[in-house]
């Protein structure tokens, strides 16, 4: 599957909603887009990336902004919709959000005046305030910067052009492309009086991620205020307000902690040497994720407690610090802040969104039990074991909020304090990264599988194809004796970097390390000093693609294959094989974020549904994409049958096309949505270790692929006449481009 990476991270588009897949965190990137003319009607042409994953390269293409029959498809090469592996889809489909904005524009834009939308993707609340500006009170006054405007206007604004493209599909759709006006540009590249006549009265936008601050809310408001908008103007939303309360869990702890988890394995690696604690360890940065999921292992220590208010009627600070004082509810370790927010979108406050966990009860949870995608909680962690607090103690909350992020540092009233880390990280991995190399069981699977493949090989050459620092150390402490070569072709100077740094601590000499300085399509007999290699090894993992499909690490395939040639005759290949797994899976909550669209609050949407990769009745042979989701953290979800394999991949051999084909019954009745798919990776010829990375392994994502209408499904002693009971799956594996193509027919 070829991946499109966007390049630039507009402060108020839905880029930080794309599946980024060349970094662990989305960040800036260049903006490059060409303009032919200067009029607000020019074209624009843009430029995206599209990155090969089974080789790590990438290649420029460029989208017109012509319209187009398959306007919305790439180029020349793939064939998958531009936008389909965006959470567009799943915001587009939360009911709760939509009908919360539609409530607070009727209540606000209630005759005609200039009304600015920033960041207005498919142009949703551009055209509830262009409805609402033809159905208000003419009673009602609106707040307006020039008694000559005398026509209503709205002014739409999205950076992003594949969005641009689609809005104007939809509002053709709905007859309001005379009524809106499209800009293909950042707000802060507006200019009054030349791209708009005045300032507007009225600000509508949605420019919030799960930190609320992260798609750049704080700029863009704060120019909206310098330079577009009249003084004290009306804003949907009004106001938001995040919240916060320690907590105590297990599992958030396994997510940064490596140093203390390590200690546990007995394995002698030492990944995260004592007093290298900043070695190698997660960003300092709060991570979105569905916390009802842990709602079982997570022992709450305070009541919920608010941090910052952000209103967005006036010029907000670009930086602020305050401190809370906050009492434990019970005796424990904090472990974490989890946070959320709340939306109050009227200026009345009686029209409410939260994005808090179940487990809060608030009238302005509005929507508690309704499962998204695109909005989550976040969670903070504090460093190291945690901060241990006893019930009635006072905690003190140091937070700051940057234009971007809100930082968290936590102390107690004897000067306890766990919070901001300042050492100097070599390596920054995600948390599930952290997570896995702290695992005794996968470290216990590792270190057996590599010391079987060292037994009787003295002097090898061995060659870690991936990104692994894990295995690097392994074969230097296993073998005092082999060569080992790391690629490394994510990490490159930051991996041989870190290896210098921990190399005395894991009693290894740098002399039988090395990291290749540049990296190379093919190895020559050269590179490996005149030797041929006995041990190609591999998590196989690599930097920055922990976002991507299961299958698209069968990178490690292509690397062995490129390597071919540099290869012993009897060279011992881990993992010697993968095997791609599947579940059939009823996943209600997450098929209704991904189901096509139509009506949204009177406005009909069903143009955009094979753009954004809809499951539901899409034009044949459309079909939704397959999607990387942890199921765990999917709302409600439910095995429907064995776990059954589908087909192999021969590591042994170099890469070629697959195909596979199994017939499985179901074990539980129910209604089934999809399948989840994954590979597990055999690391012996004798098939005793086996590491996998399905559902029940929640530090890794499984592929998704989700029918296009819900079938109910039954076990033979309770079938029914409109329930199947088995189910045949076919996959296709194509090595020139990674995909797996997905189909099934329910018997």
């Amino acid at each position: 599957m070829v991946s499109l990476i966007p390049t630039t991270l507009s402060l108020h588009s839905r880029l930080t909603r794309l599946t980024l897949t060349l970094t662990q965190t989305p960040r800036p990137l260049l903006r490059f887009k060409a303009t032919r003319a200067m009029s607000s009607e020019s074209t624009q042409r843009a430029f995206q990336l599209r990155l090969d994953p089974l080789t790590g390269n990438s290649e420029w293409i460029v989208i017109e902004e012509q319209e187009q029959e398959q306007e919305e498809q790439i180029p020349n090469n793939s064939q998958k919709p531009l936008l389909a592996t965006t959470s567009y889809l799943d915001m587009l489909n939360d009911s709760p959000r939509n009908k919360a904005f539609r409530q607070a524009i009727d209540k606000t834009v209630t005759q005609p005046c200039h009304v600015i939308d920033i960041g207005a993707g498919t142009g949703l609340l551009s055209m509830m305030a262009a409805r609402a500006m033809c159905n208000g009170d003419s009673s009602t006054t609106c707040r307006r910067s020039s008694s000559s405007c005398t026509e209503g206007m709205v002014t739409a604004c999205e950076s992003y052009l594949p969005m641009v493209k689609l809005m104007r599909k939809v509002a053709r759709l709905n007859g309001m492309e005379r009524k809106i006006k499209v800009f293909n540009k950042r707000s802060d590249e507006l200019q009054v009086g030349v791209d708009i006549p005045s300032r507007a009265d009225i600000l509508v936008s949605e420019i919030l991620d799960s930190e609320l601050l992260g798609e750049g809310l704080i700029p863009s408001l704060r120019h909206a205020h310098d330079v577009l908008l009249v003084e004290n103007p009306q804003t949907v939303p009004y106001r938001a307000t995040t919240y916060g309360q320690l907590v105590e869990s297990k599992f958030l702890w396994k997510l940064h902690d490596l140093h203390n988890n390590e200690a546990d394995t007995g394995d002698g690696i030492h990944l995260v040497p004592s007093g290298l604690d900043s070695i190698l360890h997660v960003k300092s940065q709060q991570y979105a994720m569905h916390c009802d999921a842990i709602k079982e292992e997570i022992k709450l220590l305070s009541e919920p407690f608010k941090i910052f208010e952000f209103d967005f009627w006036k010029r907000p600070d670009s930086h602020r610090e305050i401190e809370l004082h906050i009492k434990a509810t019970n005796d424990g370790r904090v472990n974490a802040v989890v946070s959320w927010w709340i939306l109050q979108l009227d200026c009345e406050g009686t029209i409410f969104y939260s994005t808090a966990p179940g487990w809060i009860s608030s009238a302005m949870n509005t929507s508690a039990g309704h499962w998204c995608d695109h909005w989550k909680q976040c969670v903070w962690f504090v460093p190291g074991k945690g901060m241990s607090v006893f019930k009635d103690e006072e905690v003190y909350l140091h937070a700051v909020h940057t234009e971007t992020s809100i930082l968290y540092n936590l102390k107690t009233d004897v000067l306890r304090k766990s919070g901001f880390d300042t050492g100097d990280p070599q390596l920054i991995l995600s948390p599930e990264r952290i997570a896995i190399y702290g695992d005794r069981e996968w470290r216990q699977s590792m270190f057996q599988a590599l010391r079987n493949a060292l037994q009787e090989r003295v002097n090898s050459l061995c060659i870690v194809a991936d990104d692994s620092v894990f295995l690097t150390l392994l074969v230097a402490h296993l073998s005092k004796t082999s060569h080992v070569i790391s690629l490394f072709p994510g990490l490159r100077d930051k991996g041989a970097q870190y290896l210098q740094a921990v190399a005395d601590a894991n009693g290894f000499s740098m002399d039988h390390v090395e990291v290749l300085e540049k990296r190379k399509t093919c190895l020559t007999m050269h590179d490996t000093h005149q030797k041929k290699v006995d041990l190609l090894i591999g998590e196989p993992f690599y930097y920055g693609n922990e976002g991507m499909l299961p299958w698209q690490n069968l990178r490690f395939w292509k690397e062995r294959t490129l390597l071919d040639s540099v290869l012993s005759k009897d060279v011992l290949v881990m993992p010697c094989k993968g095997l791609l797994k599947a579940c059939a899976m009823s996943l209600p909550d997450l098929w209704k974020s991904r189901r096509c669209l139509s009506n949204i609050e009177g406005f009909d949407h069903s143009v955009v549904n094979t753009t954004l990769g809809a499951c539901g009745e899409l034009p044949a042979p459309e079909e939704g994409p397959c999607l990387p989701f942890y199921i765990w953290q999917c709302g409600e979800i439910k095995e429907l049958s064995e776990i059954f394999t589908i087909m192999e991949f021969d590591f042994s051999k170099p890469i070629k096309p697959c195909y596979g084909k199994a017939q499985v019954e179901f074990t539980e009745p129910g209604i089934c949505h999809g399948f989840a798919l994954w590979i597990d990776w055999v690391m012996d010829s004798d098939n005793s270790i086996v590491l996998s990375t399905g559902p029940d392994k929640r530090y890794w994502k499984q592929g998704v692929k989700l029918l296009a209408n819900p079938v109910a499904v039954g076990i033979h002693d309770s079938r029914k006449t409109v329930e199947h009971i088995s189910t045949v799956i076919e996959a296709s594996f194509d090595p020139s481009n990674g995909e797996l193509i997905i189909r099934n027919n329910f018997i």
